[in-house]
């Protein structure tokens, strides 16, 4: 997204202005309110992407999902390999 920035004007609840407001102050509740949004057209984008490509991967190229509890383990698998490269990187920043 680009930093140019328009004026508009929307409707919101009372009580929701109040609560954004209790959170980050009158002078920042553009700002919030403009980083929820993105967030959410991200995840409305994402979800538009997941219904395109439903089925779109082969089954039989992917034994290894071919069970929930297999799908579980790939997953475990794939987040503790994750999870060794991001200790080996942040190994390097910590002290001796």
């Amino acid at each position: 997204m680009d930093n140019e920035t328009i004026r508009t004007h929307i409707v919101f609840p009372k009580a929701l202005v109040e609560a954004v407001d209790d959170l980050v102050g009158q002078r920042k509740r553009s700002a919030f309110v403009a980083e929820a949004v993105a967030e959410k057209v991200e995840r409305e984008h994402m979800a538009r992407a997941l219904v395109e490509t439903a089925g779109s991967l082969d089954p039989d190229s992917h034994p290894e999902w071919a069970t929930g509890e297999m799908i579980s383990a790939w997953v475990r698998k794939s987040r503790d390999i994750d999870n060794e490269i991001s200790n080996r990187k942040l190994a390097r920043f910590r002290p001796s």
